[in-house]
């Protein structure tokens, strides 16, 4: 099982989250790309270190809304979504190769994932930034989703994720962070979840309904309070359950 964060996204003199304790633990990094959040020294640092530890580097691209970290809904016409998504994945590349890696895939950040994952046509406009920088490029996002579904129409390879600290609807979606209860923060309970997820690749939503996720790869948020602990928690849960841990995609 490959666990993933959300890193970089930090912005001049603000910072966010622990980058180099999760880049121990996880072993892939979902980089922010200067929309959501990131600038081009957090970009360059957090490459660096992530290609120093053989931790996966893939482009956290966003709407772009750095006042509102990525997690406002916004109107953006498709044909400009792709070419924000094409930006900002040659943006990381520059500094992934210059760290001696390269972006491995992509995962759409907050908003864009949630609005990606219903709306067909900001979906396709996601994939058709990837497809237009390299069709082999692989994208992470929701099992079934919208995006699972334009990636396989364009031929472009796609992974489910799930997430070991964020509750869901019984349609399989994230509950909304505006609920109470959308974020997990009981790191025994994260833990647990993280190695059902793993072992049966099934998780229990808010209301009781047990859903078949099958994830390729298990994410816990960067910026989640305690979220270096969570991650030790999931990783150490997982070992004990004999769960072999590795990138869900290779880094070279």
């Amino acid at each position: 099982m490959d666990l993933n964060s959300d890193l970089g996204e930090g912005f001049g003199a603000w910072k966010m989250g622990d980058d180099d304790a999760m880049l121990d633990i996880v072993t892939s990094a979902n980089v922010a790309c200067g929309f959501h959040a990131g600038d081009p020294s957090v970009m360059r640092r957090v490459c660096d270190r992530a290609a120093e530890r053989g931790v996966v580097i893939g482009a956290h691209v966003a709407y772009r809304d750095l006042a509102g970290f990525g997690r406002r809904a916004m109107d953006v016409a498709p044909a400009d979504l792709t070419d924000d998504v094409l930006y900002q994945i040659g943006a990381l590349e520059a500094f992934a190769r210059a760290a001696g890696s390269r972006v491995r895939y992509v995962k759409p950040h907050g908003a864009l994932y949630n609005t990606a994952a219903v709306d067909p046509d900001q979906a396709a406009a996601v994939v058709e930034g990837i497809r237009r920088f390299h069709p082999g490029l692989a994208l992470l996002c929701p099992p079934g989703s919208e995006m699972a579904k334009q990636a396989e129409k364009a031929g472009l390879p796609a992974y489910a994720e799930a997430f070991a600290d964020r509750a869901y609807t019984s349609e399989g979606l994230l509950v909304s962070r505006k609920l109470p209860g959308a974020v997990l923060h009981d790191a025994g309970e994260v833990a647990a979840r993280a190695v059902t997820m793993s072992t049966t690749g099934k998780v229990v939503s808010a209301d009781g309904t047990e859903l078949a996720l099958q994830p390729h790869s298990l994410c816990v948020h960067g910026d989640t309070p305690g979220a270096v602990e969570l991650a030790r928690r999931i990783r150490a849960g997982l070992d004990a359950s004999g769960v072999h841990i590795g990138p869900f995609i290779e880094a070279a």
